[in-house]
C-alpha cells in the first residue's frame, strides 16, 4: 500500500472511532424522559360490571366446534372443514349447536377452553327443519358447566341480549345488543320455517352459528342461527332460534335422535315451482293412506290433467302463502291437536278439520 493509501486508511479509522464515541454519548442538552404517570380510575360502571360478570360466568359453557369430512373425488380424497359454536346442555356432556354446523361431518371436535385440547364428540341427533343438533363429548371434563336456561315467550323488544361464539374462528367473542324484533320467520331445510325467531342487532357473524344468545341475567334465550347481510358479515340483523322451541326439541334429539315433525300426511309440490306459477298456498303432491289428510278427503294435484286439487290457503284462519308458513302454523298448533284448514278447489273455498300428527314417527 502506498504512503497516501495508508494515510487515507488511518483517517477513515479515526473518523469511524470518533463517530462511535459520539453515538455512545448522550447529547449534552438531552434529559431522561420518564414514562407518563398512569391516571387512576374508579370502579367499573355498574353496566360494565354486569356484562363482565355475565361473560365470565357464561363463557365456560360455550363450545368451539370444528368438523371434518372426506369424500372421494376425481383427483383423490377431497377434505372439507367447518367451524361453528355450541354450548353445554347438561352434565352428561351433550352439546347443542345448529344442524347446519355439523351436517355431513365425519369428525366432530369440541373445544371448551381456549388453549386446551379439543375433545372428540359423536353425533346424537338432529332436526334439520329446526336447524338444531346435539353431539356428545366422548370424554367429559371435570367441572363441566351447563348453560342456564331462560324463556323466550316473554321477551320484549328493546331488552338487552348478548351473543357469545367463535366468529371467523375467534374463540369466545362477546357481542352485545338488544332484541330488535320478535316473531320473525326463519327459513330452514326442506322448505320448513321456524316461527317466533328472535331478531337482534348483537353482531352475529359466520362462526357464531350454534352459539348462545343470553339475556341480561345470563340465561339462554336463543340459539344464534343466521344473519341477513349482502356481504355475509354482520349488518346488525341477526336471528336466533327461540329457547322455548330449543327446550322442546333438544330433549327429543337426546332421547330418540330425531324430533317430532308436525304434519297431516301429505307431500307437497315444490314450493318454488308453485310460486313461479303464480299460485299462493300449498299445493298437495300426494296424500298418504290412512292419514288425517286422507280422512278429510284432501285431493292432490293431478299431473296428467293439470288439475290443482285442493290448495291450502289458511290454517286456523291464518293465511299460508308458502309451505314454510304452513309448516310454522302446524308447529304452532302442535302434534295431537286439531287444525282447521281453508282449502280452495275449482274456485270454491271450504274448511276441514284435521289432526296434526308426527310425520317422523317410525
Amino acid at each position: 500500500m502506498s504512503v497516501a493509501g495508508k494515510a487515507l486508511l488511518a483517517a477513515l479509522v479515526a473518523t469511524a472511532a470518533g463517530s462511535a464515541a459520539l453515538w455512545g454519548q448522550q447529547h449534552p442538552s438531552a434529559k431522561a424522559i420518564d414514562a407518563r404517570p398512569v391516571a387512576a380510575r374508579g370502579g367499573l360502571l355498574e353496566s360494565e360490571r354486569i356484562l363482565v360478570a355475565l361473560f365470565e360466568n357464561a363463557a365456560p359453557s360455550v363450545a368451539y366446534i370444528t368438523t371434518r369430512s372426506e369424500q372421494r373425488g376425481f383427483f383423490g380424497p377431497q377434505v372439507s372443514q367447518g367451524a361453528g359454536s355450541g354450548f353445554i346442555w347438561d352434565n352428561q356432556g351433550h352439546v347443542v349447536t345448529n344442524f347446519h354446523v355439523i351436517r355431513g361431518a365425519q369428525q366432530i371436535m369440541v373445544q371448551l377452553d381456549a388453549g386446551k385440547e379439543p375433545i372428540a364428540a359423536k353425533y346424537i341427533g338432529g332436526a334439520p327443519e329446526y336447524d338444531l343438533a346435539v353431539v356428545k363429548l366422548v370424554r367429559i371434563p371435570t367441572g363441566i358447566k351447563p348453560i342456564p336456561l331462560g324463556t323466550s315467550h316473554d321477551l320484549r323488544v328493546g331488552q338487552s341480549v348478548i351473543a357469545i361464539g367463535n366468529p371467523f374462528g375467534l374463540q369466545r367473542t362477546l357481542t352485545s345488543g338488544i332484541v330488535s324484533a320478535l316473531d320473525r320467520h326463519l327459513p330452514t331445510e326442506n322448505y320448513a320455517e321456524i316461527a317466533g325467531a328472535i331478531q337482534t342487532d348483537a353482531a352475529i357473524n359466520p362462526g357464531n352459528s350454534g352459539g348462545p344468545l343470553l339475556d341480561s341475567a345470563g340465561r339462554l334465550v336463543g340459539v344464534n342461527a343466521a344473519i341477513r347481510s349482502a356481504s355475509g358479515s354482520s349488518a346488525g340483523v341477526g336471528f336466533a332460534i327461540p329457547v322455548d322451541l330449543v327446550n322442546r326439541i333438544v330433549p327429543q334429539l337426546i332421547a330418540r335422535g330425531r324430533a317430532a315433525s308436525p304434519g297431516i300426511g301429505i307431500q307437497v309440490v315444490n314450493p318454488e315451482l308453485v310460486a313461479s306459477n303464480g299460485i299462493s298456498g300449498v299445493v298437495i303432491g300426494s296424500v298418504a293412506r290412512n292419514s288425517p289428510a286422507a280422512a278429510a278427503g284432501l285431493k292432490r294435484y293431478d299431473e296428467r290433467t293439470g288439475e290443482l286439487g285442493d290448495v291450502i290457503v289458511a290454517v286456523n284462519g291464518r293465511p299460508v302463502e308458502t309451505f314454510s308458513t304452513y309448516f310454522a302454523e302446524l308447529d304452532r298448533i302442535g302434534i295431537g291437536n286439531t287444525a282447521e284448514l281453508t282449502l280452495q278447489r275449482d274456485g270454491k273455498e271450504r274448511k276441514v278439520r284435521v289432526r296434526v300428527i308426527d310425520t317422523n314417527q317410525s
